[in-house]
């Protein structure tokens, strides 16, 4: 599908139109609904904010110089629930920056027939002059996991764009990046409990993420995840062994009981998978 990201100055104000993503070919079947547009306001740009900074600034030509998503941390999205996350975007202008926004999106190309993307929020908008040249905004892009599939836990491009208080619009279709990830789950069960000193304890547990195809989660095969356990009394986790996940995500090993403690699997995450560790369990020795 198609990505088109445009921006409009109107009166020491933007107005910039949320990424226009037509509905999904059918042979994918995804329908992408986005913000059909988005303004905000910033107060004191226009004529007197051109004196108030001077009028012999140095000639720039429009640029974005920054646009970061998340704080550049990896966004993670679960089955059911959107995931809004922050953005902050900086560009400058010889004119004057009007306003400046953020946009995420896959593709070859951002004209690419199968290109995909989230635009910002428009009510979230918020924007600083930072001299009579630059100006960042800060707001929000909504990731809805009924638009994704589960390929798209990659990394995607950061894009913004913006215009000058002279109406001239400017983008980056490439910013920076940010990673995408399917969220994930991981349970543990010791037993049996109560368990003598000495006896076999069984460890078992499952993790499973995020697929957006479906809309629910599925086992992680073959993944490596440790077996930890905390001495009642220790302060952290201490590893006992590795084990690996089975074709539907299952996991399950054995330990001899030696003291009172909790015991937790632990995963330390994939490039598409964050890391995530069980709610530990608790196994009475006797």
């Amino acid at each position: 599908m198609r990505i088109r990201a445009t921006v409009a100055a109107v009166s020491g104000a933007i107005a910039l139109s949320a990424i226009a993503v037509p509905a999904a070919q059918a042979d994918e079947g995804r329908s992408w609904t986005l913000e059909p547009g988005f303004s905000a306001t910033q107060p004191g740009l226009g004529d007197k904010s051109k004196q108030a900074f001077g009028a012999t600034a140095k000639v720039a030509t429009p640029k974005i110089t920054s646009a970061v998503v998340n704080g550049g941390k990896p966004i993670v999205v679960g089955t059911k629930s959107k995931q809004t996350v922050s953005f902050s975007a900086t560009a400058t202008a010889d004119a004057g920056v009007g306003g400046v926004a953020a946009f995420i999106w896959i593709g070859k190309s951002i004209d690419d027939k199968d290109s995909f993307g989230f635009g910002p929020n428009g009510k979230s908008i918020s924007c600083k002059v930072v001299n009579a040249t630059t100006t960042t905004c800060k707001g929000t892009i909504t990731l809805d996991p009924k638009d994704m599939i589960s390929s798209d836990a990659t990394w995607w491009r950061v894009g913004a764009s913006a215009v000058t208080e002279e109406g001239e619009e400017f983008d980056s279709e490439a910013a920076s990046k940010v990673r995408v990830q399917r969220f994930s789950k991981l349970t543990v069960n010791a037993s049996p409990e109560p368990v003598k000193k000495g006896k076999t304890v069984t460890v078992t547990g499952k993790l499973t993420r995020a697929n957006w195809d479906t809309g629910t989660y599925k086992g992680y095969s073959k993944q490596a995840v440790k077996l930890q356990f905390k001495k009642k009394g220790a302060k952290s986790y201490s590893t006992v062994k590795t084990v690996k996940t089975s074709s539907t995500g299952t996991l399950k090993t054995t330990v001899k009981a030696s003291a009172d403690g909790t015991w937790r699997y632990s995963f330390a995450g994939t490039p598409s998978t964050p890391a995530v560790s069980a709610k530990g369990d608790y196994l009475d020795v006797k």
